[in-house]
């Protein structure tokens, strides 16, 4: 008898925030270690950089009845300079890479807290095979650039697409199955 995998349990929902309790930021940097470092061997060890300490940690927390229980996805938001921010350092558990809207979710976040902080610019590099999902969510690509050894878009939000979100407390991203 064969028998099928079985996937890891993924809610259907997951709430996409500022990570305010240490756990959450404990989450967050053992979950880009996991991607940038074990995964994609991009990092030795740790990725944490000087931006860390000033950067905004956003987190997506995944539910166990409805008890927000484990990060499942992170990015940084850091201003750069007076009223240009930027993002990085995006990263998704991979049981959840092959879910709709938790990127997406995370991306409108960091654009949305940032706006409502005084952003008037948005940019990031991001890796080149994740540019078309920057591309449906109204960025633009400036420039393509050689990162880490790995090619990435340097890209630029189209600010009049991201409302300013300044609650703390962040939304819940709905998640649909891929097909």
């Amino acid at each position: 008898m064969i028998f099928e995998p079985v996937l890891p349990y993924v809610s259907g929902e997951a709430r996409v925030k500022i990570a305010t309790a240490r756990w959450e930021l404990a989450g967050a940097a053992a979950l880009r270690r996991q991607v940038f470092c074990r995964e994609q061997k991009i990092f030795v060890g740790d990725d944490r950089d000087e931006t860390d300490a000033r950067a905004l940690a956003l987190v997506a927390l995944a539910p166990i009845f409805g008890v927000p229980d484990q990060v499942v996805g992170t990015v940084r938001i850091h201003e750069d300079a007076p009223g240009h921010w930027a993002g990085s350092r995006l990263a998704v558990e991979p049981a959840w890479r092959r879910l709709g809207a938790l990127g997406s979710g995370l991306i409108r976040l960091a654009v949305g807290t940032a706006a409502a902080r005084g952003c008037r610019r948005f940019t990031a590099h991001v890796q080149a095979q994740n540019a078309p999902l920057f591309h449906r969510l109204h960025w633009a690509t400036l420039d393509i650039v050689d990162l880490h050894g790995r090619p990435h878009h340097f890209m630029e939000a189209d600010l009049g697409h991201y409302p300013a979100l300044a609650d703390e407390a962040g939304f819940a991203v709905l998640i649909g199955r891929r097909a």
